[in-house]
């Protein structure tokens, strides 16, 4: 096995990649749809990311549609060898504000070779399921993604937003190395399934990681004490909560701005001490 640090995640017992990552979706505009801005100043972004040390790039078939994948490609490939590309597939969207879920083994395929296409890769290095089709088996999707693992198409499996049931149900059907849920400082409604993904060895990519802009009310004042006494951003302590609350926790916070991307990363450089983090342990959500 290839050991971990603090910093450090080993996903899958074989892809090392620092915790604090990149995600895509704010790349693209309002309900995931189109540009946000400029193509160069996206470009810029990513490549920023990945000179800032970044090795986890979590994106989305659906993020453009196909957009924020194909903004991946061109601004890292050919990609640096320790990069990791995480997306997703079996969600279709049809509008900014429209949706369905997709996970026919055949669909669910069609997304894989598309989103391998678009990132210009033979191999994903981490497929997730954006969605569990609740009109089709589960062993009939994670079977595809197993299938196309075994292909070499996926070198590893991931799940977005379960339940800790279908965790549980899932793990027998497919080598899981991931899941992704929402889980910040105020809202911890899946500590179940990060417990398990404790349990399991499986990476958690928490969505939403600074509570989209929530972070107000009495978390406010309590994020603002302590951000002053570490020079830092009420995101900052948000993010460095996180890397301190489990060491499977790999948050992917996105932007569009340059100096949000660095003060993002720069969250990892705090260190909160136990008071601090038993002040933050105590929030309730607003």
């Amino acid at each position: 096995m290839i050991p971990e640090t603090p910093e450090t995640f080993v996903l899958g017992g074989d892809r090392p990649l620092r915790r604090l990552g990149f995600g895509t979706a704010q790349l693209t505009g309002p309900g995931y749809w189109g540009p946000r801005g400029a193509r160069g100043d996206a470009l810029a972004l990513l490549r920023r990311a990945v000179e800032r040390g970044v090795t986890l790039i979590d994106t989305a078939d659906n993020y453009g549609p196909d957009l924020a994948e194909e903004l991946v490609a061109e601004a890292l490939h050919p990609y640096p060898a320790d990069l990791v590309i995480a997306t997703k597939g079996g969600v279709v969207r049809t509008s900014d504000s429209a949706w369905h879920i997709e996970g026919r083994p055949e669909r669910l395929r069609a997304m894989c070779e598309a989103s391998l296409r678009r990132l210009r890769v033979e191999s994903i290095d981490l497929y997730q399921l954006h969605r569990l089709d609740p009109d089709v088996p589960m062993a009939e999707q994670l079977g595809t993604l197993e299938e196309l693992r075994n292909e070499g198409k996926i070198r590893h499996i991931g799940l977005d937003s379960v339940t800790p049931e279908q965790l549980e149900q899932a793990l027998p059907l497919a080598r899981i190395a991931s899941v992704q849920n929402r889980f910040n400082l105020l809202d911890r409604e899946s500590e179940a399934v990060l417990a398990l993904c404790e349990a399991h060895g499986l990476a958690f990519l928490p969505w939403f990681p600074l509570a989209n802009g929530a972070l107000t009310g009495d978390a406010a004042a309590a994020l603002d004490r302590i951000a002053h006494r570490h020079r830092a951003s009420r995101g900052q302590i948000a993010l460095a909560w996180l890397l301190h609350r489990s060491p499977v926790l790999c948050p992917t916070p996105g932007t569009g701005s340059l100096d949000h991307l660095e003060e993002n990363l720069d969250a990892a450089q705090v260190e909160l001490t136990d008071d601090e983090l038993g002040a933050l342990d105590a929030l309730q959500p607003a």
